[in-house]
């Protein structure tokens, strides 16, 4: 089979430009498709990115927004002449090139894909297995610049149903061009859906895209490499590290094949594989990968990239608690970046933020927070090119350090800036959401249940319009059930609860600590509503798995197994049972301090945060 040109995969480099809209001809559609930039970050924490999908009007059909929809005359007889489609398209690309801007260039691109359309429709059935694209391909590769420009414009949700047309248009069994042409839809729609949040989506359109090339240019392909290694790093996206190591590994078998022993290539997928055991634990192998890449870069002479990687060493260094090692990679990166880039770059001022966690953690607070003002510094006057999600990471790791020395309102500060920071940004819901979530932890850490209950509900919405299920939006959703519970709303903590035991049971297993603390809570929540019966069959579950999985010597197994014989108790009288008083359950001044936020316990229900 020949090769397919251009089908490749590259990530978008994190400092890349505002995307800029360009509408090839045919044959530079074969050379590289348009992709919408994805901002990965797998290397923070990682956070699933989305901006606000309430910004465009409404569709009246796939592809075309109700405001764009008019502009070409559906009855209009010239839209069946087979050459207004590619004139109308470099219209389109001549009106970007001359700054007449996308919304023009919109314009022409709607009129070329009714263009055709009709083409399409009237030009005979293709020959099954034969390779002529003819206008099913012309149509392809308008409905992917239709698309690139609502992206340009910030409309993603707009930019969903012509790509979602696109993959369903051409026939990969017809030819390498077809075969690239549902390439570059899918690839494209993977990042227009992760622009808006919606990552199990995004995944599958990568998953569909990796397939189709796969059976294209077969498994050892180096561009197939490159895809795979997109898609290990959507995965990290996901926090499924499991799925992420298989390709990664993939990835450094295909490189290792093609290139050069110690190639830039192997650098970067040791970089990701690091990453991913760093995720799981495996700190001592993603030292390793890390060591490895740090020689190929030294042998390209990247010093930059080195620096880079020292940063990665110190990390692992500092969760391995080898402090003083972690400190001789931290400060000899530091040297690196000052001396090339600057002493108020914003690497500067993130080195500086690791550098005050380390010497938060080792007990040197004086020194800590000097390093934390000096990053503060940096990123309250970034230097031109700094970009918001820079200094929104740097803020937010800063506010975990003055949350950690009992200064949380500093640290509310700092978060709130980095949500308004972000707010703006596409692709970036899931983060604000996170804080959101952060931001709920600390007012209930400082009694202000009813503000936690508002942030944790606010990230709930955002989590779900993303249709978020992953476990950590059933621990927002315990998180925002104990608020409730504080405030007295029983009823709509009960619903969150069980919501989140059903997302914790699917994604950890009935035995992990998290899903065993919303059973908990659970059952508190059912004996304060009256419902005996129902919190006493969950207190039994957990008793069970304790007993025969997780064994007894657990503190809280002592605590359950005395709350479950009360219950049995007041049970054996249940026809004069009545429903204790929330305010009677709850101590109204208990709250969990920082430290004991995990096992924290109200006296009377036993709930956990």
């Amino acid at each position: 089979m020949p090769a397919m040109p251009g089908l490749v995969s590259v990530k978008t480099p994190t400092n890349t430009p505002p995307l800029r809209v360009t509408v090839p001809d045919a044959q530079q559609q074969q050379q590289q498709p348009p992709r919408t930039p994805m901002k990965k970050t797998p290397s923070s924490t990682p956070s699933r990115s989305k901006p606000s999908p309430g910004r465009s009007a409404k569709k009246d059909s796939p592809g075309v927004s109700s405001s764009a929809a008019a502009a070409p005359d559906v009855d209009d007889p010239s839209l069946d002449n087979p050459d207004l489609g590619p004139f109308l398209l470099k219209l389109a690309r001549d009106a970007i090139a001359s700054g007449e801007g996308p919304n023009k260039a919109l314009d022409y691109a709607i009129r070329a894909t009714k263009s055709f359309e009709r083409c399409c429709a009237a030009a005979a059935p293709p020959v099954p297995g034969g390779s002529d694209g003819g206008p099913v391909l012309d149509l392809a590769m308008s409905l992917h610049v239709l698309a690139a420009i609502y992206c340009s414009l910030g409309r993603f949700d707009e930019a969903v149903p012509p790509l979602e047309r696109a993959v369903k248009v051409p026939d990969p069994s017809r030819g390498p061009d077809h075969s690239l042409a549902a390439f570059s839809g899918h690839m494209q729609l993977g990042d227009t859906l992760s622009m808006l949040g919606q990552i199990d989506r995004s995944i599958a359109c990568y998953e569909e895209g990796l397939k189709i090339q796969i059976q294209t240019l077969g498994e050892t392909d180096p561009r197939v490499g490159e895809t795979c290694r997109y898609l290990a790093e959507a995965y990290v996206q996901a926090m499924q590290f499991n799925k992420a190591e298989e390709l990664c590994k993939k990835t450094l078998e295909i490189h290792r094949a093609h290139s050069e022993p110690a190639s830039l290539e192997e650098a970067a997928d040791r970089r990701l594989m690091a990453i991913i055991c760093e995720a799981k634990g495996d700190y001592e192998n993603a030292l390793e990968h890390l060591v490895l890449a740090s020689m190929a870069m030294i042998a390209s002479g990247q010093e930059s990239e080195v620096a880079s990687i020292d940063v990665s060493i110190g990390n692992i260094y500092m969760s391995l608690c080898r402090f003083d090692e972690a400190v001789f990679s931290y400060q000899k990166a530091l040297t690196v970046f000052k001396s090339s880039k600057g002493e108020t770059h914003p690497t500067v001022a993130s080195v500086f933020v690791r550098l005050a966690e380390l010497y938060h953690r080792t007990g040197k607070l004086r020194e800590s927070k000097s390093y934390c003002e000096n990053a503060l510094r940096i990123y309250n006057k970034p230097v031109p090119g700094t970009t918001v999600e820079e200094i929104a990471g740097g803020l937010t790791e800063i506010s975990a350090i003055y949350e950690s020395v009992d200064e949380p309102e500093e640290a509310l500060k700092l978060l709130q800036k980095s949500m308004k920071l972000l707010e703006d940004k596409p692709g970036q819901q899931s983060a604000i959401a996170g804080l959101e979530a952060r931001m709920g932890v600390m007012y209930y850490t400082l009694g202000r249940y009813e503000d936690a209950r508002n942030a944790f509900e606010s990230a709930v919405t955002k989590l779900r319009a993303a249709g978020e299920k992953s476990a950590f939006f059933g621990v927002v959703l315990n998180q925002m059930g104990l608020a409730c519970v504080q405030l007295f709303k029983i009823d709509e903590a009960g619903e969150l609860f069980e919501e989140a035991r059903g997302i914790l049971e699917q994604e950890r297993g009935p035995c992990d600590q998290d899903t065993l603390g919303v059973y908990s809570n659970l059952a508190a929540t059912y004996d304060a509503m009256g419902r005996i019966e129902d919190a006493i069959e969950i207190l039994e579950q957990v008793l069970k798995l304790r007993e025969e999985k997780l064994g007894t010597a657990n503190p809280d197994f002592e605590d359950e197994k005395k709350r479950l014989a009360e219950l049995l108790k007041e049970a054996g009288r249940s026809r004069n049972y009545k429903a204790k008083s929330l305010q009677n359950l709850i101590d109204p001044n208990a709250r969990p301090t920082k430290k004991e936020s995990s096992t924290k316990k109200w006296s009377g229900l036993g709930f956990k945060f």
